[in-house]
This record gives C-alpha cells, sequence and structure tokens, in this order.
C-alpha cells in the first residue's frame, strides 16, 4: 500500500475534523461545542482537498 504524504496528511485531518463535530451532534450542546464547528469544517475541507487532489497515480 503506497500511500503519498499528502494522502496521509488529508487523511488524519478527516479524521481529527470528524471527531470535532461529535460533542456538537448532542442534544445537550453547549457553547464549547458550537465554537468547534467552524475548525471542524476547515480541517475536514482541507483534509478532502488533500485526498481528493492527490495526483501520484493511484485512485484518490
Amino acid at each position: 500500500m503506497d500511500l503519498s504524504t499528502r494522502t496521509l496528511v488529508g487523511s488524519v485531518l478527516i479524521i481529527v475534523g470528524s471527531v470535532m463535530f461529535a460533542p456538537a451532534m448532542g442534544v445537550a450542546a453547549t457553547e464549547f461545542s458550537n465554537i468547534l464547528l467552524v475548525p471542524a469544517t476547515i480541517l475536514l475541507t482541507a483534509g478532502t482537498y488533500l485526498v481528493g487532489t492527490d495526483v501520484s497515480g493511484s485512485p484518490a
């Protein structure tokens, strides 16, 4: 399995961004969990961009 560094970094950003969404999904969401939504969205967007634009020749 030959993954490029770009794909690995993108995958980590997607995982971290997804985990940051978890506190805001609860019924008792607090102000802190709502503050996490903006960085989580940025991390997910950046990770998706990195994984989706990896043109190393292997399917992304």
